[in-house]
């Protein structure tokens, strides 16, 4: 049975956009997830929804357990998992309120729990990870805004960085040449569990801003990281209602 589960954050937590929704408590061996799941229907597709970073965003990007967050999902039943993330644009052709589906990531964070294995003890564990976003999962995504109208790039590169803080120019430039597209917090170790749990994992990142390496702009700031996303709060969830209703029909399984 599909049942998909959605990490999201503002505008996601809403149980206004599930059928018959009800409220899952979750614990796990490693601790408690970011939210309890509330679980309902979607046009008759199963769908479990978690706050990535609280429902109150209590959790910096560091904070978030994000081995509980996949385990309490794949606890619950998820079999696909779609995710949602601001991200600062580092292309000039990544504008602000684009959509990019990810295919790759670049890892750099540095303290992030990203592996379920805390030993050997039990066997070696070296997950692949050339491929890190289901390929099926990215075409129902990137259809689905393009049904809608929607700005959306069907591939591109986030490198996540630790945070909480932004990037200096510096880095934002070394980010561009090294090939990302895009910069958030949060992506890549949600991706590497998911796939160290086997449960098929792609991502939508809604462009906020340009980061820091356009030097015709301002610096980004979180004030202008909310306001472009609030704008397209509606969009995401809509972008994500027609993806969960289109997976079955893929047969992403």
């Amino acid at each position: 049975m599909i049942r998909v589960g959605i990490i999201g954050g503002s505008g996601l937590d809403n149980p206004d956009i599930l059928e018959n929704c009800e409220n899952i408590e979750a614990d796990t061996p490693y601790g408690p997830p970011s939210s309890d799941i509330m679980a309902g229907q979607i046009n008759g597709t199963r769908v479990l929804i978690l706050a990535r970073h609280g429902r109150k965003h209590q959790y910096s990007p560091a904070q978030v357990n994000n081995r509980a967050n996949i385990y309490a999902l794949k606890q619950a039943g998820a079999t696909h998992i779609l995710a949602t993330t601001a991200c600062g644009s580092l292309r000039p052709e990544i504008g602000r309120g684009h959509f990019v589906i990810l295919d790759q990531f670049i890892d750099f964070t540095r303290f992030r729990k990203n592996t379920f294995a805390d030993s050997f003890e039990h066997g070696a564990v070296h997950t692949a990870m050339a491929d890190p976003f289901d390929p099926c999962l990215r075409n129902v995504l990137y259809k689905s805004a393009a049904d809608l109208g929607l700005n959306a790039h069907d591939k591109g590169c986030v490198v996540t960085i630790e945070g909480p803080r932004f990037s200096t120019v510096a880095e934002s430039n070394m980010f561009r040449v090294w090939g990302a597209d895009v910069i958030n917090m949060s992506t890549a170790p949600e991706a590497m569990l998911a796939n160290e749990a086997g449960i098929p994992y792609a991502a939508v990142a809604m462009s906020t801003d340009y980061d820091c390496w356009k030097q015709d702009e301002a610096p980004v700031t979180w004030e202008q990281i909310l306001s472009v996303f609030n704008k397209n709060a509606d969009n995401v969830k809509q972008l994500l209602i027609k993806a969960v209703s289109q997976i079955t029909f893929n047969i992403c399984v």
